[in-house]
């Protein structure tokens, strides 16, 4: 008896311990291996390498391969856990910064300088010409000075003139002098009448001295100069008082410089000059500002700055150009925020900078709104927006915004951010259409118009030449674009508008003005942007015609790409539905959808 206890309790034993043995054995194998195989699983899904664009950073890919957009190799994306601190802010990997060439500079503060241009012409000094009358009126007997430009000396002899009021006094003066012992007042007066005349002291003892009357008479040079205006001719009758010549000492000149509105805060009496001369290279001038006109002229709408220069040697000439720097200060604020002109984008209404964010998952940039002063040269003054020792990107920042855009971000256009306009086919890769944003161009329901055979037959060459432009500028051909818009035109223009009747004839009319304004400047456009503008409109016009008249026995297809016309997207016709853009040929060729198809 006790030895059957003994077999039943080892035996017990024994598969207790089996038991705990297998569960220890399998289950905690089972239960290792379980976590093992979602150790390893989540290791690989954690270690898979996300493939992206360097310049469209919306695209991301499980693989290595190029991109659907621009066809650039992808990049592997350096973003450990794919996240951004701030959702509106664009993330981009060091690589992606050197491809686009973007770099980043620390905003500081500096005294605001601003260099102003100025542009002018070098005058005579209007305190320096004088007009060289005569005092004594009769005819031109000789004139000493022939030309203008010649140089005259104070006192010099410039022209003889004959007098017969003159000499007529000479008489009276020498009847004088006979009975001046008995009437010695009628003498002097006979005397002072000459010298009213300009006549010295000295010539009229002369005359005395020589008892005869003298008919010719000599004007003598008031002033030194250059003479720049001869007024009279030999011969000529003059008055007294008549101007003969303008003389102008040109050893002080004016410069004249142009202000304009804009400038006129910045310009200042007293202000320093630095100018060159074109006619003298490697000279430098320098003066100061010593008038500013208080009045702008109503017609060129600037006003003139005069610099007043010592011309010794003559070297400066009226009527030279002068180009002329001030360098204008302004004064000095606390916060005076200095950035470069390359970091600032416009809207027309607001100025936005790139701010550089880096964190321990990466850099990134956020779009602020920036109030801009005034611009000096390179740069500008933020007045607010900025504070100093942040850091923006100062080049580059078109390729932010970009990538803003296409990612949903804010961005220079559209401030509050949302979807991108993505919603077509980028090669074979599918992407979701927003409602708001793939949104026809051509909106205008046009109702059939029955027409006959002959004005079918006389659109077809019309559609045959617009498809030609089409295909032209999928290629980026510019030479064949130009070709067939021109050819386009002169079809047109062939069209006999006499076979449409009855309703299609308005029709015609309404849209074939359409056309012909869109194509009226056709063979003045010389680049391919300008081209592809015109096509936009004319593919308007053609939509139309074949909605309206289906003049073609085959499918058309409306093709649309919502990025075309600075994404305000843009339609086309083809006979074909493979999508071959025309807005942007080679560089997306793929891009845009089938919107419609005309049977």
């Amino acid at each position: 008896m006790n030895t059957n206890k003994k077999i039943v309790i080892i035996a017990l034993s024994t598969l207790a311990i089996g038991l705990l043995l297998g569960w220890l054995i399998f289950g905690g194998s089972s239960s290792e291996s379980k976590m093992d195989d979602e150790h390893q699983h989540t290791t690989e899904i954690a270690g898979e390498t996300v493939w992206t664009c360097s310049m469209h950073p919306q695209i991301r890919q499980g693989e290595p391969g190029d991109c659907p957009i621009c066809g650039m190799d992808l990049i592997p994306l350096d973003n450990d856990d794919g996240e951004e601190l701030d959702p509106m802010a664009v993330s981009m990997s060091p690589t992606a910064m050197q491809l686009a060439d973007i770099r980043t500079a620390i905003v500081g503060t500096m005294d605001p300088v601003k260099s102003v241009r100025l542009n002018g012409k070098v005058q005579e000094d209007e305190r320096l010409v004088f007009s060289q009358s005569s005092h004594i009126p009769g005819r031109i007997e000789k004139l000493m000075v022939n030309f203008t430009g010649e140089f005259v000396r104070k006192g010099q002899a410039i022209a003889y003139i004959y007098s017969p009021d003159l000499v007529t006094a000479q008489e009276e003066l020498f009847e004088a002098q006979k009975i001046k012992d008995t009437q010695p007042q009628l003498f002097n007066s006979a005397k002072e009448k000459l010298k009213n005349w300009k006549l010295t002291d000295t010539q009229v003892e002369q005359i005395l001295k020589a008892g005869t009357p003298k008919e010719e008479f000599a004007v003598q040079a008031d002033v030194s100069g250059y003479v720049t205006e001869k007024m009279v001719n030999l011969g000529d009758y003059i008055r007294k008082g008549e101007a003969i010549y303008e003389i102008a000492d040109l050893s002080k000149v004016w410069v004249l410089f142009d202000v304009y509105e804009s400038e006129m805060p910045w310009i200042k009496k007293d202000d320093k000059v630095n100018f060159t001369v074109a006619s003298l290279p490697g000279e430098t001038f320098e003066g100061k500002i010593t008038f500013l006109d208080p009045v702008i002229d109503p017609k060129t709408r600037v006003a003139k700055a005069r610099v007043e220069v010592s011309n010794r040697g003559q070297t400066l000439k009226p009527e030279m150009f002068a180009s002329g720097t001030v360098e204008a200060t302004l004064p000095k604020k606390s916060d005076n925020v200095i950035v470069p002109k390359t970091a600032v984008m416009w809207t027309g209404t607001r100025s936005v900078v790139y701010v550089k964010n880096t964190t321990a998952s990466g850099v990134s940039f956020m779009m602020r709104n920036v109030v801009l002063g005034p611009a000096l040269g390179d740069s500008f003054i933020v007045e607010s927006g900025l504070t100093a020792g942040e850091e923006i990107a100062v080049n580059g920042t078109f390729s932010i915004d970009a990538a803003a855009q296409l990612a949903g971000k804010p961005s220079m256009m559209n401030p509050e951010g949302g979807p991108a306009m993505t919603g077509h086919n980028h090669g074979d890769m599918e992407m979701s259409a927003s409602p708001s944003t793939s949104v026809p161009t051509n909106k205008e329901e046009v109702k059939p118009v029955s027409i006959n055979k002959n004005a079918k037959d006389a659109l077809k060459p019309l559609f045959a030449e617009y498809l030609n432009f089409k295909d032209a500028l999928v290629s980026d051909n510019l030479a064949e674009a130009q070709s067939t818009a021109s050819d386009l035109k002169a079809k047109l223009d062939a069209v006999n508008m006499s076979i449409f009747t009855g309703e299609s004839h308005n029709v015609w009319m309404s849209y074939s003005s359409d056309l012909k304004n869109a194509l009226q400047h056709v063979q003045h456009l010389k680049t391919i942007a300008e081209l592809r503008t015109t096509f936009q409109q004319v593919s308007e016009g053609m939509i139309k015609l074949t909605k309206a008249f289906n003049p073609l026995e085959k499918r058309l297809y409306v093709q649309y790409c919502p990025m075309a016309d600075d994404n305000k997207g843009a339609n086309w016709l083809s006979t074909e539905e493979e999508i071959r853009n025309p807005y942007f040929g080679e560089s997306m060729l793929t891009c845009g959808e089938v919107e419609n198809i005309l049977k």
